[in-house]
């Protein structure tokens, strides 16, 4: 029996240290909120330039600020197997990175999930300015999916890790 705790407690302190994703954004140390259903009161940010070239790499962009202003709404595993809701939403930013519009283009109807999408892209405004070679009209305009476990926490595909198998 002490050979059998013994052995618990040394697997339990190897696999602590193995990292499968070390460069993957959810794998970083964020300051989590303790009490995720307070809000908190919102800051101002300085919006900066984006390096962004293309649109794709703006997305991750704003999809890392969203998921790192909202940390207590995102989860930091792989996504499970069977989603709880997949909401897309189609947004525009202005020039300035403030963001002008923003609407449901994909849901399950999941109304708590839709919500939390919109409030967590509306919370984390405004976002870099973004390169004007991505501008059209003055205007960014693009979707971003948010993935929903069962526990309501999310996260972004612009920045998703692979989702867990059954």
């Amino acid at each position: 029996m002490k050979k059998r705790s013994m052995c618990f407690v040394l697997l339990s302190s190897m696999t602590g240290c193995v990292n499968q994703y070390p460069n993957d954004f959810y794998t970083r140390q964020t300051p989590v909120a303790l009490v995720p259903d307070v809000p908190s009161v919102p800051t101002p940010r300085r919006v900066g330039a984006s390096a962004a070239v293309s649109i794709d790499r703006y997305k991750s962009e704003i999809a890392a600020q969203i998921a790192q202003i909202n940390a207590n709404w995102v989860y930091r595993e792989n996504p499970q197997p069977m989603l709880r809701a997949v909401i897309v939403v189609h947004y525009v930013l202005a020039s300035d990175g403030r963001l002008l519009k923003a609407d449901i283009v994909r849901s399950n109807q999941d109304k708590e999930a839709e919500n939390t999408a919109l409030a967590s892209l509306r919370n984390s405004a405004p976002f870099p300015l973004p390169n004007p070679r991505l501008l059209k009209g003055g205007r960014f305009e693009a979707s971003e999916t948010w993935l929903f476990n069962d526990d309501g926490r999310f996260q972004l595909r612009s920045i998703a890790l692979p989702q867990a198998t059954e």
